[in-house]
């Protein structure tokens, strides 16, 4: 397929985008960028982690997303009391066949959000962990996959730590993005204040979209070229992260571990995803920028000394892009 018949091809399949844009806005003030994450995570089959304090719209942009797409949404409110059996089902036995049967659980839906995810204990998460990264649950001695899409898009409060488990580092490698939800501009909260401050305010979005669109357009983010300029570029802000001298002297002391390979696959596939949504059959380095941030924040563990003096992992991201030279 040639460069211009696959331009035509994304231009053609990639108008529901901005049907759901325009959908989720009807209920979603402001978070443009949470938005677009959350769709870039939709067209890479990749999970989500959402950090923000309460009341930023998480969940309510979750919801919005589900409503607009036609997909089945299941919701868990995670708290350490949660059981693996109330995600994932179990076997419930029937004394008059004398024989066990699957119950499956709500986590057979296309998008899963996981309130608060840190709350839950080791168990939770290790179930949850089988069904983020094999698409399948474990019941008894068979193996049941998940349908598709399958989404966990999970929130975490970063100020509370009263009764929270911290993810390990395992799982937060299956996150595709992690992505940081800010407070709103004076403007926006006007607005947000405007809408819905009243007794019944609406949450509802309608369908424009569906799950076959969203594999149509999956598989051409996967067309979406690359060039081997653009490869060596991703391949050389991931080996920054891991042996940060070479190019920043400072962040040796602030870096214990870099992102692994699976840094490098997002970063180009997020790459690919934003290159598609913004209507182009080919990557530029800005596209790896833009989404830089998401895709390594959670990948780059901070020595203590970088912990005491306030030093984050996103101050770190940007030093590196600063320093690596652009293609």
């Amino acid at each position: 397929m040639t460069t211009e018949e696959l331009q035509e091809k994304i231009a053609q399949s990639s108008g529901w985008i901005g049907q759901v844009k325009a959908e989720m806005a009807n209920v979603l003030v402001g978070q443009e960028s949470l938005v677009d994450r959350l769709l870039v995570g939709l067209l890479c089959n990749g999970h989500i982690l959402l950090e923000g304090v309460p009341g930023l719209a998480k969940t309510l942009a979750v919801k919005a997303l589900s409503g607009s797409l036609s997909a089945s949404f299941a919701r868990f409110q995670f708290t350490p009391d949660l059981l693996p059996a109330d995600l994932v089902g179990t076997m419930i036995y029937h004394p008059q066949d004398a024989k066990f049967e699957p119950k499956l659980g709500p986590i057979f839906n296309n998008l899963i959000l996981a309130d608060e995810i840190n709350r839950a204990p080791a168990k939770v998460q290790s179930a949850l962990l089988e069904a983020m990264q094999e698409k399948q649950v474990t019941l008894g001695d068979r193996s049941y996959p998940l349908p598709k899409p399958f989404l966990v898009l999970a929130t975490q409060n970063p100020i509370d730590q009263e009764g929270t488990y911290q993810l390990p580092e395992a799982q937060l490698d299956r996150f595709l993005l992690k992505v940081n939800v800010g407070y709103p501009t004076k403007d926006e909260e006007l607005e947000i204040l405007n809408r819905m401050a009243t007794s019944a305010p609406s949450y509802e979005t309608k369908n424009v979209a569906t799950p076959e669109q969203v594999s149509a357009s999956r598989d051409l983010v996967n067309e979406v070229y690359i060039d081997d300029a653009i490869r060596k570029y991703i391949v050389e802000i991931i080996y920054c992260t891991r042996f940060p001298v070479k190019i920043d002297a400072p962040l040796k002391n602030w870096i214990r571990a870099g992102a692994s390979p699976r840094g490098t696959i997002n970063l180009a596939l997020a790459a690919r995803a934003r290159a598609f949504m913004n209507g182009r059959a080919f990557v530029t380095p800005q596209d790896v920028k833009d989404m830089a941030l998401d895709v390594l924040r959670h990948r780059i563990l901070l020595t203590y000394e970088a912990e005491a003096e306030g030093i984050t992992t996103d101050a770190i991201i940007d030093r590196i892009l600063a320093k690596v030279v652009v293609p």
